[in-house]
């Protein structure tokens, strides 16, 4: 080592991105006794409050149980057994639980952060590093991969030697330029259309998430407490969320949510007020010689089907279970399977938010068939028990294999 190199530590695995995705890892394979160290750009504040999903499906919610890290999840979400749609001036309740058994989970992404970033960081003593800078990956063709990056408090380049690298750093992070760069595809699609994602300091009208279809655009509510709740108005792609004054938010919401003997929006503050483009991308495969990726390092998902968080974990839980099994058993086979494995959800849950999509915006396409093919769906979901029963195994990601 010159005295220019950056300082080495050896560890077995390098974490990069502690959102959902990389925690779980990290937990999983610090349960087991198996050293990682986690990298992330940000600091611990800002990832327990970066504003994100909140809809966990059961299957997701139990398997942290199972994992030892489901307790405060449990206490504190909010479980829904049906959704609502509004359309045509009527309002039609779609009761999921009781065609399949199954519910979602309400759980604010940032409190999920920090339920796993307490046991990772807080109880197991798990090395998380924050603001890290530079963050750069290196020779994961070979056995012996390296992550870089500079110490926020020295100024000083750090090398960490590994045997694998988890990519968890989101959509803009560094891993997914290392693995896509020749050694993978990157399949997008974009929807041509936008959401304004708003959060009201305000209670949501009714117990349940709405979907309101109307030649206006699409309108939703998501409450995220008693005191909470998500909304989301179509708009154009690219649009300025200064555009959109409190008083025309609050009239497209009442406008786009009426329905016959429903209870309008509770008008209250805004907190928040940002654009989103929707389109959807897929890495394949998701993983290169000893670099994986989890999350929306490796796929995104527009919030149409709120399905991202879902994902993620069903990522790391996998990719946990292989790092742990090669680790500690010399077993290959996960680690071998994981991209297949994956990608075998990843492209069912694409598949139904591009038809969802057409659901909620076909109404405001300035396009007659597509407005009348829209309404055609919705009107199944409530005439077909198969329709539904279909429809409700695909929003709960409750199918029994991919």
């Amino acid at each position: 080592m010159t005295p220019n190199s950056p300082a080495l530590e050896h560890v077995p695995v390098v974490v990069v991105g502690a959102g959902p995705a990389g925690l779980t890892v990290a937990n999983l394979l610090s349960a087991a006794g198996v050293r990682c160290v986690v990298l992330e750009t940000e600091t611990r504040q800002f990832v327990e409050r970066r504003p994100r999903a909140g809809v966990l499906e059961e299957w997701a919610v139990r398997e942290l149980e199972k994992r030892g890290l489901g307790e405060r999840l449990l206490a504190g979400a909010r479980r829904h057994t049906a959704c609502e749609f509004r359309f045509d001036g009527g309002r039609y309740r779609f009761a999921y639980e009781e065609l399949t058994g199954l519910h979602h989970w309400v759980y604010p992404q940032p409190l999920l952060v920090s339920d796993l970033l307490r046991a990772y960081a807080d109880e197991r003593g798990g090395d998380v590093r924050f603001a890290v800078r530079d963050v750069a990956v290196h020779d994961v063709a070979f056995d012996r991969p390296s992550v870089s990056y500079t110490c926020p408090d020295t100024g000083e380049r750090r090398l960490l030697r590994c045997e694998f690298v988890a990519g968890c750093d989101g959509a803009r992070g560094v891993t997914r330029t290392a693995l896509a760069g020749g050694r993978a595809r990157v399949a997008r699609h974009d929807y041509g259309i936008g959401w304004l994602a708003l959060l009201a300091e305000a209670p949501p009208s009714t117990d349940c998430v709405l979907f309101g279809v109307h030649p206006q655009g699409f309108a939703g509510q998501m409450p995220r407490s008693p005191e909470m709740t998500r909304y989301y108005l179509q708009c154009p792609p690219g649009d300025d969320p200064e555009n959109w004054s409190h008083a025309r938010v609050w009239d497209a919401l009442r406008l786009r949510l009426a329905a016959e003997g429903a209870p309008e929006p509770v008008e209250g503050p805004l907190i928040e007020k940002r654009v989103l483009d929707m389109h959807d991308y897929v890495v394949e495969p998701m993983a290169s010689g000893r670099l994986f990726l989890a999350g929306d390092a490796a796929h995104l998902v527009a919030p149409i089907a709120a399905k991202g968080m879902n994902l993620a974990l069903h990522d790391a839980f996998l990719l946990g279970d292989a790092l742990l099994a090669r680790l500690t058993r010399g077993d290959d086979s996960g680690l071998a399977g994981y991209s297949e494995a994956c990608l075998r959800r990843v492209w069912d849950y694409q598949e139904f938010s591009q038809w969802l999509s057409e659901v909620y915006h076909g109404a405001a396409a300035g396009d007659a068939f597509r407005a009348g093919t829209a309404l055609a769906r919705l009107r199944r979901l409530f005439s077909s028990p198969v329709a539904a029963a279909a429809f409700a195994e695909q929003y709960l990601g409750g199918a029994e294999r991919y």
